[in-house]
């Protein structure tokens, strides 16, 4: 089930003002007593927010920001699709696959952009 545009809204309101949110998707850390998370994929950062132990649908406040040169995969699908990213372990629904896959491959198309050779035009 996609993110609902009220989480979208909530995890806005935890970001920069000036960002853009790309991508969006629940996860859960892996033996966690405080599981659920909120991965915002923006065009600056990847930035984790936590649900807290009451909701598992409302972001609470932000656990980890990272800049957004960073790949948050792969994931890896024999059995519950999960990843690591910055050393934690996240489990996701088999219907985020797709978006981790989309916002990794943004990260491959800029990398794989030449530099301007004269920057100074």
């Amino acid at each position: 089930m996609p993110v609902s545009s009220g989480v979208r809204k909530r995890i806005k309101e935890l970001l920069d003002p000036d960002d853009e949110i790309q991508y969006v998707f629940p996860a859960d850390i892996f033996g966690s007593a405080n599981p659920c998370v909120f991965f915002a994929v923006t065009r600056k950062t990847i930035t984790i927010m936590t649900t807290g132990r009451l909701s598992r649908k409302s972001p609470k406040r932000v656990i980890a920001t990272t800049l957004r040169n960073h790949r948050i995969g792969p994931v890896e699908t024999g059995g519950n699709p999960w990843f690591e990213f910055n050393g934690v372990v996240y489990e996701i629904d088999d219907e985020y696959i797709s978006v981790v896959h989309a916002a990794d491959a943004e990260i491959s198309r800029s990398a794989a952009k030449p530099e301007d050779p004269l920057p100074d035009l």
